[in-house]
């Protein structure tokens, strides 16, 4: 990209300028002019030179973290710095209509929430050299839960887990409260540092959203994570789909397992049902009215098991993964309202980060566990998007940890 023109650059001429009825008023110098304007510009601050994308081999790679449909991830050195980056090639060799708008959506979006210290943020974005060659330089984190919770040798204890769900609540308010729906948490998007610090990352399914939301596609976030409303068929969906991943995700790290490993849709619902109760009108108001609703018979106990099947969880612990839990989207916690939850503030409380254990890391090629492959993220298209756009894979950052 070529470097603006600064304007410093000498004036090659004298500059005139019109009175008020439009007659020119002969030459005035350039100072006169420029305070003139600068009375309707903006700050020089606002408009920044122009600079071009440094080359992708400032940096030496490593080796190979993760592969996905759409995008390659690298663990790499910065040339100038000496520290380990991770690089998120983006697969384009097939795009025909320019640059993704789903990458740019999550370019937009890691740089506007990584400004959190639990959203990994964008460093910069540097090219190969092709025009199909770009790379999104992240931050490098050793772990991600999901490998952590396959590998370790015994769960995470209630201490590590309230800092570990204390750090993904502010993260997710600090996106919501920028506007930001993530639309894919899971444990395999949840990075970890040897020093305990989580990361929300791949951002390839967030979207910008307003007040009203407006139309979004309902093929969004991991079938295991995925709220019961959008399985539903429900039209419209707020910051609520977040918190339920959310709450699939607490129990998790207290089982190791996941909550809800559906082998579909119509799977993924029985297995909520017979959990959480079947619903009706009266927890779920205009349950009945979804679209998907009269297609099924929903079957389970009329009340939630909840509590029984986590018996070893506190009142407060049960209250809020009760409330992330819950059918109806309206009534379902923020995630302000649950990082202040009292669960957060009873004994034992949450362990400072510095004093978790290490790991081997798998994305530094130390160990690598055999893993049950989740299911994959569903493609879409939003509404308004041009068809055929390529998406980045929401497996991209996988195991960054």
């Amino acid at each position: 990209m070529a470097q603006a023109e600064s304007s410093s650059a000498p004036l090659k001429r004298q500059l005139s300028i019109e009175d008020d009825d439009g007659a020119q008023s002969g030459p005035v110098s350039r100072a006169v002019e420029i305070k003139r304007r600068s009375a309707f510009a903006p700050p020089r601050s606002a408009h920044p030179g122009l600079t071009g994308c440094r080359s992708v081999y400032s940096y030496s790679r490593l080796n190979h973290i993760e592969e996905g449909t759409y995008g390659v991830v690298f663990r790499a050195r910065c040339n100038d710095t000496g520290k380990i980056y991770a690089l998120k090639k983006l697969k384009l060799d097939e795009e025909r209509q320019g640059f993704p708008i789903t990458s740019l959506r999550e370019i937009m979006a890691l740089m506007t929430a990584g400004e959190h210290e639990n959203v990994v943020g964008v460093r910069e974005v540097v090219v190969g050299d092709t025009l199909n060659q770009i790379f999104i330089v992240m931050p490098f984190i050793e772990h991600d839960l999901k490998t952590l919770l396959a590998d370790m040798p015994h769960a995470f204890v209630q201490s590590e887990i309230k800092t570990i769900m204390r750090q993904l609540l502010s993260a997710v308010a600090h996106c919501h409260s920028h506007w930001i729906l993530h639309r894919d948490l899971k444990t395999s998007n949840l990075l970890m540092s040897n020093r305990g610090q989580i990361k929300v990352a791949d951002f390839g399914l967030a979207r910008k959203f307003g007040d009203p939301l407006g139309d979004m596609t309902q093929l969004v976030v991991t079938l295991w994570y995925r709220a019961p409303e959008l399985l539903l068929g429900a039209k419209e969906y707020t910051t609520a789909i977040d918190m339920w991943s959310i709450g699939c995700i607490f129990a998790e790290l207290i089982q190791t397992d996941p909550l809800f490993p559906g082998r579909g849709e119509i799977d993924q619902l029985s297995r909520i049902f017979n959990l959480l109760g079947k619903p009706n009108d009266d927890m779920w108001p205009g349950f009945s009215r979804l679209p998907n609703a009269k297609s099924i018979n929903p079957t389970g106990p009329t009340f939630s098991t909840l509590r029984q099947k986590f018996k070893h969880l506190t009142s407060n612990g049960h209250a809020l993964m009760a409330a992330l839990l819950c059918y109806d989207p309206e009534r379902r916690i923020s995630a302000a309202e649950a990082v202040e939850h009292p669960y957060f503030s009873e004994d034992p409380l949450p362990k400072p980060p510095d004093q978790f254990p290490s790991f081997p890391s798998v994305a530094s090629g130390e160990r690598r566990a055999r893993l049950l492959a989740s299911p994959r993220a569903p493609a879409h298209e939003e509404a308004g998007d041009t068809e055929g756009l390529d998406r980045p894979s929401t497996h991209d950052l996988e195991k960054l940890v």
